[in-house]
């Protein structure tokens, strides 16, 4: 099992997920009472804050990775899937990312995340999907999330 990289979150991410997390302490400290959906909802409420308390504790919070063009974490990578010859932009970030200027957010722990992990402009890899089928995709280009944010118009 190879170890999984430190999430990333933007500000606004970080700042959603402290909310959401307060909100299920104050719902959490509400009584359930007896009522087995009660009871179920209350697993499901702890289960979520917990999950929140390991991002949390480990999160990189808005600092950009180095302008180096390299695919990391807390980068908007554009690449292009070789079999389609279609391009795409999307953050590399944490999957609790609110995605803000409608910009997708792949996980680096998702199969695409892990195939570019390390990749610079040019380098073709590949991965593969949940359907068992190898998909190729280039990595076009790489830049910070507050750079390209100050970019976006």
């Amino acid at each position: 099992m190879t170890a999984s990289v430190r999430p990333w979150l933007t500000p606004h991410a970080h700042h959603s997920l402290l909310r959401e997390r307060a909100d299920l302490v104050r719902t959490e400290n509400a009584s359930c009472g007896d009522d087995p959906d009660g009871i179920v909802q209350k697993r499901h409420r702890q289960a979520r804050i917990r999950q929140i308390d390991d991002i949390l504790r480990d999160a990189v919070v808005g600092e950009d990775p180095p302008d180096d063009g390299i695919a990391e974490p807390g980068m908007v990578l554009t690449v292009q899937y070789d079999d389609t010859n279609t391009a795409e932009t999307f953050l590399l970030g944490s999957r609790d990312e609110t995605a803000q200027d409608d910009l997708e957010v792949y996980s680096p722990d998702s199969p695409l995340g892990r195939a570019l992990a390390g990749a610079k402009p040019g380098e073709q890899r590949t991965y593969r999907v949940p359907s068992g089928a190898t998909v190729r995709v280039t990595l076009i280009d790489a830049e910070p999330y507050g750079r390209f944010q100050r970019l976006a118009p």
